[in-house]
């Protein structure tokens, strides 16, 4: 191996050891005959110190330094002299007296300092993430998102869910936000749709028996953007079959409780409060209440549940479902359904952290007469039907069992977790609130050619924006 120990893990006890790091350097300071720098990796900082006389070539060497040159070097592991101990490191007891030094690559100087306080614009941050990435803030918010997959696995495998992959490219299904479309050149003049929700394929999955579904899902939505918004974003999607409401409630509390318990060492109350939808409006003016004042838990959680089944668009004049149309009514309101849509509950549920939609989720339609009737009043011919989810309502003659799910955006739960207002700052490599990747400058032009063999014209004249 390159390195015998990485840059965050020497102490005192390793005093005397003959050491190999790799690392870039953070800082160099020359001090006359001494040059000190500091080497980093992900794991931390250790103070490396250069003495002619003892250092050989590795002091010529060490003066051609400059920030962020990637170097090996090899040295002895020293106690800090009496009064320069630095507390707030944890390998600020020693330094190490370097013996030899290659320097791996050099860098050239960074757009900006790297360093946690450093005063940066989004766009130079985003159009160099690789070196926004090496700040120890921003890296530890990708460890944060690490540790929550683990924590999400290790939980949902003991409680018998099997991790499950669905399509990137499948079928367009217009309900909610636009679908980004992607044109077929062996199809050509039709198109993929990316998928907003893995919805379809989790419902089809039950019907193929896996009883228990998740998968860390990417997701894709054209629509305007803000700080809790891009245009593809991860969430936590799971499915399971012949349970209630409440076998839903159970399996996200207890995870979201061994969320918070291990990565913020908090211990939230369970199970968690419940407020139907009409009582959160009446209350609160809102269906997502922020009850930290009601809790005194810094972290509030809530079930908004019995929400309305549909919606009335005042424009067209007609009923939608304010969920999506495979989401099941209450069984007391059965008979109301096509008298009077607008009294009707639906068996959804919406989980609500500190004021903000974490996810939701519902009990599915499984029962093909009682779907027809719902596509029936929001207007949703039987054609039209077979058009937009033929493959799920054909997988559904074949015997769907009774099921239901739920979803939360893993972005939105690591913006509260780590403290931020934006998604952005918990996302490997985050769009621009105007859907710009300034790294590689997506979206962008492609060549004549490529839109030549897709059966692509751009129109002259268009509109930029």
């Amino acid at each position: 191996m390159l390195r015998t120990q990485t840059c965050g893990e020497l102490t005192a006890k390793d005093a005397d050891k003959e050491v190999t790091l790799c690392g870039w350097v953070a800082r160099r300071r020359d001090h006359g005959k001494l040059i000190f720098i500091d080497i980093r990796d992900r794991s931390g900082f250790t103070q490396v110190v250069f003495i002619p006389k003892e250092s050989g070539d590795a002091y010529k060497s060490a003066q051609e330094l400059r920030n962020e040159f990637v170097i090996r070097l090899t040295g002895k592991v020293n106690q800090r002299p009496p009064g320069t101990v630095n507390s707030k490191l944890n390998t600020g007891e020693i330094e190490v007296l370097a013996t030899g030094l290659e320097i791996l690559n050099p860098s050239a100087n960074p757009p900006f300092e790297i360093i946690d306080d450093s005063d940066i614009t989004e766009d130079a941050r985003l159009k160099y993430r690789y070196l926004d990435l090496r700040r120890q803030k921003v890296f530890n918010k990708l460890l944060l998102r690490s540790n929550l997959y683990k924590i999400i696995r290790a939980y949902l495998d003991t409680q018998g869910f099997i991790e499950c992959e669905t399509p990137i490219l499948t079928k367009s299904t217009p309900e909610g936000a636009r679908d980004y479309l992607v044109p077929s050149r062996l199809n050509l003049g039709q198109f993929y749709a990316l998928p907003q929700s893995p919805q379809l394929f989790k419902q089809i999955l039950m019907v193929a028996g896996i009883e228990k579904y998740y998968q860390i899902a990417k997701c894709f939505r054209d629509e305007d953007l803000r700080a809790d918004r891009q245009p593809e974003f991860t969430q936590l999607d799971l499915e399971m079959s012949f349970i209630n409401e409440e076998d839903v409630y159970s399996v996200i509390e207890e995870l979201i409780y061994r969320i918070f318990k291990q990565l913020k060492g908090i211990e939230l109350k369970i199970p968690f409060a419940r407020m139907t939808f009409d009582e959160a409006q009446k209350k609160y003016n809102t269906d997502k209440p922020d009850l930290r004042k009601d809790f005194n838990t810094e972290f509030a959680l809530s079930w908004i549940v019995d929400f309305p089944l549909f919606k009335y668009n005042t424009e067209e004049k007609r009923w939608e479902s304010e969920h999506h149309p495979f989401t099941a009514p209450a069984e007391a309101d059965l008979d109301a359904l096509e008298k009077s849509p607008d009294k009707v509950k639906s068996r959804s549920y919406d989980l609500v952290l500190n004021g903000v939609e974490l996810g939701s989720g519902s009990i599915r339609i499984h029962n093909q007469k009682l779907q027809e009737k719902i596509f029936k009043i929001i207007g949703i011919d039987k054609e039209s039907a077979r058009q937009r989810f033929g493959f799920l309502l054909e997988a559904f003659q074949f015997g769907a069992p009774p099921h239901g799910g739920f979803a939360f955006g893993i972005d939105r739960l690591l913006t509260i977790l780590s403290g931020e207002t934006s998604i952005r700052e918990v996302i490997t490599f985050p769009k621009t609130s105007a859907g710009v990747c300034p790294l590689t400058g997506a979206p962008s032009d492609v060549d004549e050619k490529q839109l030549k063999e897709l059966g692509l014209i751009i129109k002259k004249g268009r509109e930029q924006k």
